[in-house]
């Protein structure tokens, strides 16, 4: 059972909580204001003397009313209290936070209490509605949360490109290739590197090669899918996942790739720097064994292309391309 409040309670209440860092509002099952503490005065600018005997929703039009109703007929119909914390609702009347300490917060974040209060017969004729100010809880929460999602994505991404770095690349890789062989689904791994890479930056430096390889990048993270997966794998070598791709689909999207960074081509001063790469892919297979081979396949693909002239593409054929080892 609920605690048993009567109207008379709720007087001492709020006499004993004028002055405090609480809302208090009681309403009756009509959602007429009966009561309108020295908190709700001061941060809704509304006086007592308008806020008794005003229906709750014409005094404040920016109430979530719908969300409002629900809960105050929740309380009538169970005769239990109700309770909302701001993080699933973050606040029920939009007030300015006004503590300097959370001075970054746009408005006041709030727990709220809804509590019925009974007739003397026992009956819920009146519901009283506690406002708890939780803003510097609620901000810190939230940086932290915001720092550690930041921590998080520095962890799993290379600084230079923005692609997921090698550890975390290879982390989702497994995963996939896992997930491929128990559903028997089909995707495809891309590798590719920048031909003569080492000779850019002899010829032009290291903070051109470096712009080169931000500049690939950029291409590969546009032209991929959200489902799919890039990753620097090394120097100037980087890896794609196109899942759910077979074959052909990946050769669309290596010789896609492959034409827009021979197109490109990358101002630095006075200085015009164009550049090819080389791709290989290999698309899984039951027989594929472990994601290691599969990555061997790809690379040996990659390695095929650019023995073969770079700047094109080859998929691995086990009977053209031999593996390593």
């Amino acid at each position: 059972m609920a605690e048993q409040i009567s109207v008379n309670d709720v007087h001492w209440m709020m006499g004993a909580l004028q002055g405090i860092d609480v809302g208090l509002v009681v309403v009756d099952t009509e959602h007429r204001v009966v009561a309108w503490n020295d908190f709700m005065e001061n941060h809704s600018g509304i006086r007592v003397s308008r806020a008794v005997g005003a229906n709750l929703f014409d005094l404040s039009p920016e109430l979530p009313n719908e969300w409002l109703l629900r809960q105050l007929q929740a309380v009538v119909a169970l005769n239990l209290p109700v309770y909302s914390t701001w993080q699933q609702r973050p606040y029920l009347f939009r007030f300015k936070s006004y503590r300097p300490i959370t001075g970054q917060a746009a408005h006041m974040y709030q727990n709220i209490t809804f509590l019925p209060l009974l007739s003397t017969t026992g009956e819920v004729d009146k519901i009283c509605i506690s406002i708890y100010d939780v803003t510097q809880a609620a901000v810190n929460e939230l940086n932290m949360t915001a720092l550690n999602k930041e921590l998080m994505k520095i962890s799993r991404t290379d600084r230079m490109t923005g692609l997921f770095n090698r550890g975390h690349w290879e982390e989702m890789a497994r995963r996939e290739f896992k997930r491929c062989l128990r559903y028997g689904h089909i995707s495809t791994l891309v590798m590719f590197d920048i031909d003569h890479f080492k000779g850019i930056n002899d010829n032009y430096g290291h903070q051109i090669g470096d712009q080169v390889i931000r500049a690939t990048a950029e291409l590969t993270q546009r032209l991929i899918r959200e489902s799919d997966m890039a990753g620097r794998y090394g120097g100037e070598e980087f890896a794609v996942i196109l899942c759910d791709t077979d074959q052909d689909g990946a050769e669309q999207f290596c010789e896609r790739i492959r034409r827009e960074v021979e197109a490109l081509c990358l101002q630095f001063d006075e200085q015009s720097v164009s550049f090819t790469i080389s791709l290989g892919y290999a698309q899984i297979q039951s027989g594929t064994g472990a994601l290691e081979t599969w990555i061997k396949q790809a690379d040996a693909a990659l390695y095929h292309s650019k023995e073969n002239g770079r700047n094109c593409t080859h998929r691995f054929d086990p009977e053209i391309i031999s593996l390593p080892g």
